[in-house]
């Protein structure tokens, strides 16, 4: 049996998903944040990093979300439902999966991280400063590095369906956390394509099993 170590409002999301769009058996594991919005203490019994997702697969213990659904894709998706077989489309598929989170989660937690320094638990007698410098990060770097990730995919989905071309690929699934949370942080209206591809997730019966067994996905600081 599969288990999924899953943190709420948290990318083991993803995890999930993939797990219902694959109809494979699994349970969960389930760990609340702390008031810090960091994870228990307790998933470090699990892997030494103590983040989540966690996947066990027969003895396996796998950490990291692109490692987890690259593993669930190659053994338990003969089929390849979750993988093009283009050659070309494969090429966008892997770019996908490195990218979400090489490149633009790195940004949507820095935004997060600056969004909170005027805010507890920084101390009372530092917010004023803290509220200044992230102020002036967001505006003078973060919101411009994020303003070109939102049109570099607005662009891509212009001309795709689905980020590895016209078919669902574990590319969505990685996709899904750092592309709605930049949609939760961005201005409506300024990202249809990507409206569209939130929509066109959010209506598959996997993705509404997946909401059901690890709670609504809310993104902190949006």
């Amino acid at each position: 049996m599969l288990t999924v170590h899953h943190l709420n409002l948290s990318r083991s999301q993803r995890v999930l998903w993939a797990l219902e769009e694959l109809e494979l058996p699994y349970q969960i594991v389930r760990y609340q944040r702390e008031p810090t919005m960091l994870a228990p203490e307790a998933l470090k019994k699990v892997h030494p990093l103590g983040k989540s997702p966690v996947l066990e697969d027969d003895g396996l213990i796998l950490a990291e979300s692109g490692a987890i659904l690259e593993y669930l894709q190659e053994t338990h998706d003969p089929g390849q439902t979750l993988k093009p077989l283009n050659p070309q489309e494969r090429i966008q598929y892997r770019f996908w999966l490195h990218y979400a989170e090489g490149s633009l989660m790195p940004f949507l937690v820095m935004k997060l991280v600056f969004g909170r320094l005027g805010k507890p638990p920084v101390p009372i007698g530092l917010r004023t400063v803290g509220k200044l410098l992230s102020q002036g990060v967001q505006k003078g770097y973060l919101n411009k590095q994020l303003a070109t990730h939102a049109a570099f995919i607005e662009s891509h989905l212009a001309q795709n369906t689905w980020f590895a071309g016209e078919q669902l690929s574990m590319a969505d699934i990685q996709m899904s956390y750092p592309a709605m949370a930049l949609l939760a942080r961005g201005e409506k209206g300024t990202m249809p394509n990507l409206t569209a591809w939130t929509k066109r997730v959010e209506n598959r019966p996997a993705w509404q099993r997946a909401i059901q067994q690890g709670g609504p996905l809310d993104f902190p600081g949006s």
